[in-house]
């Protein structure tokens, strides 16, 4: 394994080319100055979404006009160079991917580059139901579906939209389907769904999929509903070891999450606590924008732009360097518990 440390004497442009050799050679992965590995990449292809979370678009996503969305060649070309870096999991995300009419191309685009292995969608699940097979068929075989209440009443109260029925439909039919594995995402948020934890929980009893907690984060937009509704992952933690759950194994390249099962359930419990202690250590993902910017955390406070270098195939060299030259300068934590969100003003903008 490389572990890069700072030093007196460190040379970013030494590790530059250390690293584009290394990984020429050998099958390991990009490693950050805290020996971090980065086998993940979560692309955001629009910042626009038809939801109205009340926890990320309250007041509905706001069309400025000057969306220039990456298109599917410069997301290929992007896809190309992280994943000649060892990347090869990507989750396609958003705003909501789905309303992208290219999405099948853009998925049919990177499926065929080698190392990627994995490739995953994020969605609100709101045409799940008539696409699905369309989404199977182009190459996605791991879904994960915002589901942040089982009641349909107050699902449309945090979401703005009557589709919670129809959602699970989709999932019902993506199950049949054949996906490979099928997540539900369900953020966390007092006097709207943590006195419901229970309800998600049975709900995988019978269902061979993960239900995963989310704790509520505070960005830039939304700091009085964060000091408002927040509730500790570590609650939904005590509830789980306290009925008989017990924590599974890290997966490689696994998410944020941390899984829980029970014997007695066909599914899995998911928590992803970014206030817990450490949060940040396991750390296996980079993120980039709609519109190119490589951003090193959901926290950070800037982004590297990498569009200008995904304009011709001949740049592929140039962008590896940028990508590794950025990696440089990951910071080894968020600063949340402190009140700093850094750049994101919602989850939107680059993917939750």
């Amino acid at each position: 394994m490389i572990k890069l440390l700072k030093t007196s004497f460190y040379n970013p442009s030494c590790q530059i080319f250390y690293l584009l050799n290394y990984t020429r050679k050998s099958k390991e992965l990009l490693h950050d100055l805290f020996g971090r590995s980065f086998p993940y990449l979560r692309l955001s292809i629009t910042d626009a979404c038809n939801f109205r979370c009340r926890y990320c678009l309250p007041h509905g996503y706001e069309n400025n006009g000057k969306q220039q969305f990456l298109t599917v060649d410069e997301i290929s070309r992007l896809v190309r160079g992280f994943a000649a870096l060892g990347v090869w999991k990507i989750r396609l995300t958003g705003g909501e991917p789905t309303i992208r009419n290219d999405l099948p191309h853009i998925i049919e685009a990177i499926r065929s580059i080698p190392p990627i292995t994995h490739i995953a969608l994020t969605t609100n699940g709101y045409n799940l139901l008539q696409k699905a097979f369309l989404y199977y068929e182009a190459g996605v075989r791991y879904l994960n579906v915002s589901v942040d209440s089982l009641d349909p009443k107050t699902f449309q109260e945090i979401t703005g939209q009557n589709k919670l029925l129809e959602i699970l439909e989709g999932l019902d039919l993506a199950k049949k389907i054949g996906f490979h594995k099928i997540k539900i995402n369900a953020v966390l948020m007092k006097e709207y769904n943590d006195q419901n934890i229970n309800q998600f929980i049975e709900w995988v009893r019978n269902r061979s999929c993960s239900i995963r907690f989310i704790e509520l984060m505070e960005t830039g937009h939304t700091k009085e509903f964060f000091q408002k509704h927040h509730v500790s992952g570590q609650v939904v933690e005590d509830f789980l070891l306290n009925s008989g759950w017990q924590e599974i194994p890290r997966a490689v390249a696994a998410g944020p999450a941390r899984e829980f099962s029970h014997p007695d359930f066909q599914g899995t419990i998911g928590l992803i606590t970014p206030y817990g202690k450490n949060f940040c250590a396991s750390c296996n993902r980079l993120r980039v924008s709609a519109k190119g910017g490589l951003q090193l955390c959901l926290f950070g406070d800037g982004r590297h732009d990498l569009r200008p270098l995904l304009q011709r195939d001949d740049q592929l060299s140039a962008l590896q360097k940028a990508i590794i030259g950025a990696l440089n300068l990951k910071e080894e934590a968020h600063r949340l518990q402190q009140g700093h969100t850094g750049i994101t003003p919602h989850l939107a903008s680059i993917g939750g």
